[in-house]
């Protein structure tokens, strides 16, 4: 028939490119995603965290907010962690559930989702009890009956709060290790505080020769699965070196957690949730903290 012509559709536009490493590699880096006076902010709420947990002196929990206190032997009373500070503090609440968080990870799993991880980190200068064994994250998603399809409904995203390197103390990462599942060597034993070294990896037959460093400048934001082979050491250089991690996982997948993104918009934090205290409804606090492993 004449007068008819065939148009070609558009394109559809090219998937990000961090969507390929994420799948290839088991982890992603998107550079730059939070600008220079949000950086600042951050430290800002990150210092006051801080002087919070050094305040109480030890460990403290209130609901799910809690601080983690450490004696390290160079430094002597250090913070080493804040859970659920996003209750505490308005910016870190603010930050958890960011606009640009959720378009990372809803590529991946959704708009649906709760959040299990909602952590600052210090490892100050100097700081040698604060470097993390090689581990895998899916050891701490307990009961594992409240966590489904966990290789393909959660992810653990990182802010660089600071410039991260090896010698601060920055992460290391296996890639491809999220191919592999729950490495049995891997979930034994403290993280914390035990060394990065690569004997452990040697031990669970894995090669540490495959390790990379995720070196990251503020703003960037990491992301990788509960399957990924990590580890981190201590700091050993002259800067701090904060991150801000927030964990989601489908809600449909997941039993547990405080919700973060219902159909894509973002949800405050009100009255606490089940997450990982099991005690958080008989027990709720404020109250010192026994001596105790602190759960990622």
């Amino acid at each position: 028939m004449t007068g008819i012509r065939t148009v070609p559709l558009p394109a559809s536009p090219p998937a990000p490119a961090w969507l390929a490493d994420y799948a290839r590699d088991g982890f992603a880096v998107l550079r730059g995603v939070f600008a220079p006076h949000e950086i600042a902010e951050m430290k800002q709420a990150f210092d006051r965290e801080r002087a919070a947990a050094l305040k109480l002196g030890r460990g403290w929990r209130h609901g799910n907010l809690c601080y983690r206190v450490t004696d390290d032997p160079a430094l002597g009373r250090i913070a080493t962690m804040a859970q659920w500070p996003a209750y505490h503090d308005e910016v870190l609440e603010k930050y958890r559930i960011d606009a640009r968080l959720l378009a990372i990870v809803e590529p991946l799993i959704g708009g649906e989702l709760k959040q299990i991880i909602n952590q600052c980190h210090w490892k100050p200068p100097g700081a040698v009890a604060v470097d993390y064994n090689f581990h895998q994250d899916v050891r701490f998603r307990r009961p594992a009956s409240a966590f489904r399809n966990l290789a393909a409904s959660y992810i653990q995203t990182g802010i660089a709060v600071d410039a991260h390197r090896r010698k601060n103390g920055g992460v290391r990462l296996l890639p491809g290790s999220h191919r592999l599942g729950a490495v049995a060597a891997l979930g034994e034993g403290a993280v914390m505080g035990k060394g990065s070294g690569e004997a452990k990896l040697k031990a669970a037959g894995l090669d540490p020769a495959g390790l990379v460093d995720l070196d990251l400048d503020p703003g960037d934001v990491a992301l990788w699965g509960p399957f990924m082979v990590h580890g981190s050491g201590a700091n050993s250089g002259g800067d701090d070196r904060r991150i801000y991690l927030n964990s989601y996982v489908r809600a449909a997948d997941c039993d547990r957690g405080e919700w973060a993104f219902r159909g894509g918009r973002p949800v405050a934090l009100g009255k606490p949730q089940l997450v990982h205290y099991e005690e958080l409804y008989t027990k709720p606090g404020p109250h010192y903290l026994e001596s105790a492993p602190p759960p990622d």
